[in-house]
């Protein structure tokens, strides 16, 4: 249980991008300028759930969100998937990932997700693009921008 708590916090202080006073939501203005570039590609709903969680902390926190979507977790972008529900709050993934959405972060599936399953754009939840990999590459290598890889 330890060693889970220190990943976690390990996990909040790199979502805040390795500052303290940004993890405990004192970031000021450096805090709303911060990019942060998620890909969630776990099967695992804990996993899938607490990437979700700290991304919408860092949105919170007033950074730019970003999400591609690839493998297993693509499955969270398909409309009629339904993932068990996480306690403490009991919200699933998909819940987590609408609020993300909500609250202006782009989302994506990998672009070989598609061609790859039997799925089309029409299967994709509203809000959830199919990424471009240029663009991607060409955001990821902004200097300000925060990659995080789950």
């Amino acid at each position: 249980m330890k060693k889970l708590m220190i990943v976690i916090a390990a996990m909040v202080l790199f979502a805040a991008g390795g500052n303290p006073a940004a993890a405990a939501g004192h970031g000021g203005e450096d805090a709303k300028e911060k990019k942060l570039f998620v890909t969630l590609m776990d099967v695992d709903s804990q996993a899938r759930g607490m990437t979700l969680v700290l991304a919408n902390q860092a949105a919170a926190q007033g950074a730019e969100v970003r999400m591609l979507l690839c493998g297993d977790g693509a499955q969270l972008a398909l409309s009629d998937y339904n993932p068990p529900k996480l306690r403490p709050r009991d919200v699933t993934p998909k819940q987590l990932l609408e609020n993300l959405i909500q609250n202006g972060a782009t989302v994506e599936v990998c672009a070989i997700f598609l061609p790859n399953t039997g799925y089309s754009e029409e299967d994709l939840s509203d809000g959830i693009g199919v990424a471009d990999p240029a663009d991607v590459a060409d955001y990821m290598m902004q200097p300000d921008v925060k990659l995080f890889t789950r």
